[in-house]
């Protein structure tokens, strides 16, 4: 049953649907996710630990990936504990509030993951380029106001969404077939004029995606260049090293989300709702999945110090009493 305010075509709360065609294994697709999930918080958390306590790893690259790590959890967890719920005990309700309080925090968290992995790229840049220059341009001041800038511009962009969503009458009912209050599948149910909220959306994703891959791509032609200009082909691999990871990290980032952008606005009924659905969760699951593996795999003084942190463990005297 819809209820509304009595001022407005405003509902009390939502329905989230889950993942439409799939109710039948809502529970088997949980567990996917939620393993997913599991190895997110453990594997960010361990990498942010290890960061901390490690003095070695106290340069501006790392303390990047600590704010990437920070980031995926806050990213994963503005959503993924909802859909566990909803695709285990059918907990499907959503206070109105509460839908735009998470459409905020998943695109503030989702554009400030992408403002970071352009901080990490213009990182490469200096350290590859000007390395001599690296640490005077990169001091702890500089990137707490980068990190800084890159979160309040998500929030001073994403906010207009809240407002815009609200704003509208919802009289179609209030089923968003969807696992977390996304700021399009909101407006989609609306029975007013939802071009300002699509036009708007667009702009937004131009000013922090389009910008940020700009940015990243000269980055990286950047470096090519004084990479391949390079006399030795040792130094080649190395600074070829050095970026790998972070290129891994901004394919699994840019490609599902690309995809869940284009594809709402563009995709009709080309694409199974369940498949979007499905896509827009990994979206936000497999960067913060797939981050920490990566450059504790890729990055040789993290798996140094991940070496170093076991052994202690297993020298420790405690651990024969």
């Amino acid at each position: 049953m819809l209820l509304l305010n009595d001022t407005s075509l405003t509902p009390v709360s939502f329905i989230l649907n889950g993942i439409p065609g799939l109710e039948e294994v809502h529970l088997w697709v949980s567990f996917p996710l939620c393993t997913m999930y599991s190895i997110a918080i453990t594997g960010n958390f361990g990498l942010m630990y290890l960061i901390y306590s490690e003095e070695a790893l106290h340069r501006p690259m790392h303390i990047f990936l600590a704010l990437l790590s920070f980031t995926d959890v806050l990213m994963c967890t503005s959503t993924l504990p909802n859909t566990l719920c909803i695709l285990w005990f059918n907990l499907k309700e959503i206070d109105f509030k509460a839908c735009l309080a998470q459409m905020f925090f998943v695109h503030t968290f989702t554009g400030m993951e992408s403002g970071v992995l352009m901080l990490m790229a213009l990182d490469r840049y200096v350290a590859i380029c000007y390395p001599l220059h690296y640490a005077t341009v990169l001091t702890n001041s500089v990137i707490a106001k980068a990190g800084l800038l890159t979160f309040l511009r998500g929030v001073m962009l994403v906010i207009p969404f809240t407002f815009l969503t609200k704003r509208l009458p919802y009289c179609r009912g209030n089923v968003i077939l969807h696992t977390y209050c996304d700021h399009m599948s909101v407006a989609k149910i609306s029975c007013g004029n939802v071009k300002v909220n699509a036009i708007y959306g667009l702009m937004v994703a131009l000013l922090i995606g389009g910008f940020d891959i700009l940015c990243i791509t000269v980055s990286y032609t950047m470096i090519l260049r004084a990479v391949v200009s390079l006399s030795s082909a040792e130094a080649r691999q190395k600074a070829f090293s050095t970026c790998t990871a972070h290129i891994f990290a901004i394919v699994i980032t840019y490609v599902p989300a690309f995809f869940t952008f284009f594809t709402h606005r563009f995709g009709g009924r080309s694409i199974p709702p369940h498949i979007h659905i499905i896509m827009a969760n990994l979206y936000l699951l497999m960067p913060s999945t797939m981050n920490p593996i990566v450059y504790g795999i890729k990055t040789k003084q993290i798996r140094t110090c991940i070496t170093r942190f076991l052994l202690k463990g297993k020298d420790n005297p405690s651990h024969n009493i």
